[in-house]
């Protein structure tokens, strides 16, 4: 830890310990911190404009937690020590926020048959019985039904992360790389590639399995557009030179 470069040795230390906090609030206090600093969709009433940023360190399960640490000490200390602390805080705090903002618009899509309903339920009588799919509720119990789809959160690094990867494969595109199960070093541009066909496959394949594939796409989408943008304007000054 004492060779780690400052950013990425704070950013393990506050994911871990986030991670710590939220499991003993978990099970002495009974409160949800993934609820509360989780990333809801703009349409619920959980939603609150700091999630786009609290997100970010917040874990499901200890797996989660590992891996997305492990891609950060693995990759992160070397673009800091290439970029620098300050532009290296931007980035992952760029793709970070940009997997969220790309996870929300697919999300508006998706629950627009919801949203749909919502608000036509909500001008009916709260009594007033209503067939949706050949199932009959009260006006009530509808919402309070579709209401509850709206509150599902997104949590963790992931989409910085994959931001991370992308940079990585962009600044040393020909470094070769043992990745567990393939049994032949690869080099980290066929790499990159190869996970971001992956990501998209799933995203249109895999809907409903718990994973936010959007966001690791919208982490790398945005990643990918400050470098470019870094890369046409080279002559930064002051916290983001180099």
């Amino acid at each position: 830890m004492k060779q780690l470069p400052e950013v990425t040795k704070n950013l393990l230390i506050v994911n871990v310990l986030v991670f710590l906090a939220s499991y003993v609030a978990s099970t002495r206090y009974n409160v949800d911190l993934n609820s509360i600093l989780g990333l809801h969709f703009f349409g619920s009433e959980k939603f609150r404009l700091y999630q786009f940023f609290t997100y970010m360190f917040m874990h499901s399960t200890f797996e989660h937690l590992f891996f997305n640490l492990f891609a950060v000490w693995m990759f992160g200390r070397i673009l800091e020590n290439v970029w620098g602390p300050g532009r290296f805080l931007f980035y992952y705090v760029v793709c970070g926020v940009g997997a969220g903002l790309i996870q929300e618009t697919a999300q508006y899509f998706e629950f627009m048959p919801v949203l749909s309903n919502i608000k036509a339920l909500s001008a009916l009588p709260a009594t007033e019985m209503v067939p949706i799919d050949g199932v009959t509720h009260t006006a009530a119990d509808w919402l309070t039904l579709h209401r509850a789809v709206l509150d599902t959160s997104t949590v963790g690094a992931s989409g910085a992360v994959y931001g991370i990867l992308l940079a990585f494969a962009m600044l040393f595109p020909n470094q070769q790389l043992f990745i567990i199960p393939i049994p032949v070093p690869i080099k980290a541009k066929w790499l990159i590639i190869g996970y971001f066909v992956l990501e998209l496959v799933l995203a249109l394949v895999a809907k409903g399995d718990g994973v936010a594939h959007i966001a690791h796409l919208g982490g790398m989408v945005f990643g990918f557009l400050l470098i470019l943008y870094w890369r046409k304007h080279p002559s930064g000054n002051g916290y983001f030179r180099r």
